[in-house]
């Protein structure tokens, strides 16, 4: 390549012209009527795309056709297909004064063209296409409809298909996609960290990694599905959740988890560090009206913090491939201890009384809500409880149906029992990293057993609160 000549500018690229947008559809209009009057028919409607000079062409289509609901054509009747080949009966034909009557011929290789045979003779004509509405062969469900074999969807409308969720009504799924960036080990942190919980219901799930960590899945009961252990598993396929996942990982390190699904259960998506995370990309469709949908964030910020360390890890159950975890009881050594749970040692527990404890932590408090308590589980030095959202009396922040809520100790205080139901006061923690937001009821947290009197007390609670400036 030859430099310019002194004096002379270097010639400098344009930049690429930016994308146009697209236009947007209109609504749909009308339907019109039927393409006939008993037996097989279908009705269209249309829509117009509305842009600028500027703005590419809409995307999809502009027409769309249903089945109508039409009665049997009586007895005797004439099929429609044959009516359509009579209608050049004793009409020229080949630049011929022969005149020939016309059948249906379903020998040709388009269905939806009007094939018809001359009557008498070995030959047949194509007269064009057929009318929207006649069936592209004898006895098929498909109809034909601008020269293409259609067959009728689950809602009625030809040629739709399922939504990703398996249903007819498209738009009753929501498409769930991220990338997960948190936890990088430069600190010395290796071991498991969650990445996010596939809630059950969810279908067609990928996960995606290109690092040489490993990825790993653990079921709703603790028990590895996938590479859990520090032993990595093979590629190939596995059950969880009710639904086949497969597992592939290609020389280059790259590694992807695919399922259709629905799940039946919620799946943790966890990984193991071996080196810095370069992102980790996930996605899944949801019924629209999830839980998990809610207003605020449906990653897994609130899961359970991260499993193992570069340092050896506090007693915790190790399950295994097809194994299922044991949960130890909580340890209480004896001894007193100035904030009830510090370096392993629990003192006596304290809970909140009055009415001025109670005010002073529902002002203070993120999340103030009655739950059931569905399960406990220790987790290194914390308690980690999953609890079903019954209602919410304070969020400053969005709280879903389930959550998951900590206590960061094992001493067991406050007390709350599986299949209890309380009135909580908790706080929201996001670490530094930003790759925690969990929902921490403090050792000496407002946790109390609901009952209908103390739900009035929290809520006369509320007026107290001082208005934020």
């Amino acid at each position: 390549m030859q430099e310019p000549a002194l004096g002379t500018p270097a010639r400098v690229p344009e930049p690429p012209a930016p994308a146009r947008p697209q236009g947007t559809w209109g609504s749909w209009g009308p339907w019109s009527s039927c393409s006939s009057s008993c037996g097989d028919g279908v009705a269209l409607r249309s829509r117009r795309c509305l842009r600028s000079s500027e703005e590419q062409p809409c995307t999809g289509d502009p027409r769309q056709y249903r089945l109508c609901q039409l009665p049997g054509c009586p007895g005797g009747s004439v099929p429609f297909r044959a009516m359509q080949c009579s209608l050049y009966d004793n009409r020229p034909v080949l630049g011929s004064s022969a005149r020939y009557r016309w059948v249906p011929f379903h020998g040709a290789p388009n269905l939806c063209d009007l094939n018809c045979l001359a009557e008498g003779h070995n030959f047949y004509y194509s007269f064009g296409r057929v009318l929207d509405g006649t069936r592209c062969s004898p006895g098929s469900p498909e109809l034909c409809v601008g020269g293409r074999c259609l067959s009728v969807g689950c809602d009625g409308i030809l040629g739709s298909r399922p939504d990703a969720c398996g249903h007819c009504s498209h738009g009753s799924c929501v498409l769930v996609h991220r990338l997960f960036q948190g936890s990088d080990p430069s600190s010395g942190y290796l071991g498991y960290v969650n990445v996010t919980k596939i809630p059950a219901g969810a279908t067609h799930i990928k996960v995606t990694d290109r690092s040489r960590n490993y990825l790993a899945l653990v079921a709703s009961d603790g028990r590895y599905v996938l590479n859990g252990d520090r032993t990595i598993a093979w590629p190939g396929p596995y059950e969880a959740a009710g639904t086949l996942l497969t597992y592939s990982r290609t020389p280059d390190g790259t590694e992807s988890l695919e399922a259709a699904g629905p799940t039946r259960e919620d799946l943790q998506v966890m990984v193991l560090l071996q080196e810095p995370n370069p992102g980790i990309e996930y996605q899944f469709w949801l019924p629209r009206g999830h839980p998990q949908l809610g207003r605020g964030d449906s990653s897994a910020l609130r899961q359970p913090q991260p499993r193992g360390a570069g340092s050896p890890p506090p007693p915790e159950p190790s399950p295994r491939p097809g194994g299922s975890a044991t949960e130890p009881p909580p340890r209480s050594p004896p001894g007193p201890s100035q904030d009830g749970a510090t370096a392993g040692r629990c003192g006596r527990c304290r809970p909140p009384k009055g009415r001025s404890q109670r005010i002073r932590h529902f002002c203070q408090s993120d999340f103030v809500f009655h739950g059931r308590i569905l399960a406990r589980r220790v987790v290194g030095r914390e308690t980690r409880y999953e609890v079903e959202v019954k209602t919410r009396y304070r969020q400053r922040f969005p709280l879903v149906a389930r959550e998951y809520l900590w206590v960061p100790s094992t001493c067991g205080c406050p007390t709350l029992s599986e299949g209890g139901e309380y009135l909580l006061m908790a706080r929201r923690h996001v670490n530094h990293e930003h790759t925690l937001n969990r929902i921490l009821l403090q050792e000496r947290g407002y946790a109390r057993p609901w009952t209908p009197r103390e739900a009035r007390l929290v809520r006369e609670a509320a007026p107290h609160c001082p208005r934020p400036p």
